[in-house]
């Protein structure tokens, strides 16, 4: 008899070395689950990062949802099926389809990506290989570079670069954010995109006189400027803006990716794999956009800290020819992180490469202990308290 299989749900609340502030949310520590799975010897590793004001989804709401899902059944057809047919029926069906597990997006992330790891380290395959069946990019990719509230455009502009793309949050005053810009153009001229992100907090009313003064202070992009799902004031607006415009928040199903597509109300989707339901379902919303003559920008959530750092980069190298990639910023959020070999950036290019395999390549260090919250063994259907070391025995 095989030993029974194991799941672990892990809620990381980490602290951040520096803030991150944008319209919707100032953000100083983590908000990740982890799952891990065990099956016959073999590990997967999931993580999703669910916000309240993206997809309605909290760690709490996603815990819960977890403990409603089948794993025995997962389990099962874990161990039943040959994982090459598990991965290209994964591919075509994703979570729902081929384990029938229900649910918003996140939960899917945490489920799909710990199930992708799990069968990667099964074929030997890498993350890049897990998403798609295609020819990749094998070098380094450039990444863009964001400027939230809470940094000086001028410290920005003399310790973030080199540019390649450069992302603005958007604050409270529209003459502060074209000054912003105007910066940025007179430090790096014309030939680096610039966009600024409005995180849904501009009013119809407003917007239209807003995107007039990023235009004439030399922005291209501005990201989310209205409330989610504005289809109708989101077309109108740019049929008379000389901005593109790409939508984030509102664009986190297929079928809201395709409302977008029929109201005309987007040049671009950010892609985001733990909004987007998990790296599978994210591929195909870039097939979508790529079919509709749209652009598409491969994004993160701030402060994410395992696998979804390395399946956003599974995605982007499979996909090289997105608008930009937002590699993140846990090399300057997290001295310290839970995963290892820790996730690296090359600051003095600002490009990544791709991530090592197999699977996502990362495995649970020490320092994620403190975290875990539950488990949960085959055969037993009920979730268990975990009881970590205290922090300080970790950090000791």
């Amino acid at each position: 008899m095989p030993e029974p299989a194991k799941a672990t749900l892990y809620r990381v609340e980490q602290p951040m070395a520096t803030s991150f502030d944008h319209p919707a949310k100032r953000r100083s520590t983590s908000d990740s689950l982890l799952l891990r799975l065990e099956v016959d010897g073999v590990t997967g590793l999931g993580e999703c990062a669910p916000r309240a004001y993206v997809t309605g989804e909290t760690s709490d709401s996603v815990a819960s949802a977890l403990r409603e899902v089948p794993l025995d059944a997962v389990f099962a057809r874990l161990r039943a099926a040959e994982p090459a047919e598990l991965l290209a029926r994964l591919r075509e069906s994703g979570v729902a389809g081929t384990f029938g597990v229900r649910g918003a997006g996140n939960l899917l992330c945490l489920l799909e990506t710990a199930l992708l790891d799990l069968l990667g380290r099964r074929l030997g395959l890498g993350g890049t290989e897990l998403v798609e069946c295609r020819k990749v990019l094998t070098g380094a990719l450039p990444v863009s570079q964001v400027l939230d509230l809470s940094l000086d455009v001028e410290e920005f502009l003399d310790t973030r670069g080199p540019f390649h793309f450069v992302k603005v949050k958007a604050g409270a005053d529209i003459r502060r954010d074209a000054a912003t810009v105007r910066a940025i153009r007179g430090r790096l001229g014309d030939k680096v995109p610039v966009m600024v992100d409005a995180n849904m907090s501009w009013s119809a009313e407003e917007a239209a006189g807003h995107l007039a003064a990023l235009c004439d202070a030399g922005a291209d992009w501005v990201e989310e400027p209205l409330a989610k799902g504005s289809w109708i004031e989101l077309a109108e607006l740019r049929a008379r803006s000389g901005l593109r415009i790409m939508l984030d928040e509102s664009v986190c199903t297929p079928e809201e990716a395709w409302r977008a597509v029929t109201f005309r109300a987007c040049d671009a989707f950010n892609i985001r794999v733990a909004k987007n339901g998990g790296p599978i379902t994210a591929a195909r919303l870039i097939a979508l956009a790529r079919a509709a003559g749209l652009a598409f920008q491969i994004g993160v959530q701030v402060a994410e800290v395992g696998p979804l750092i390395n399946a956003g980069r599974a995605l982007a190298f499979a996909h090289p020819e997105a608008l930009t990639v937002e590699a993140g910023q846990w090399d300057r959020f997290f001295p310290e992180m839970v995963v290892s070999p820790r996730p690296v950036v090359d600051r003095t290019t600002n490009t990544v490469a791709p991530a090592p395999g197999p699977g996502f390549g990362l495995e649970l260090n020490e320092r994620a202990a403190a975290w875990a919250v539950a488990r949960r063994i085959e055969g037993d259907p009920s979730w268990r308290p975990a009881t970590p070391p205290t922090r300080t025995e970790v950090r000791a």
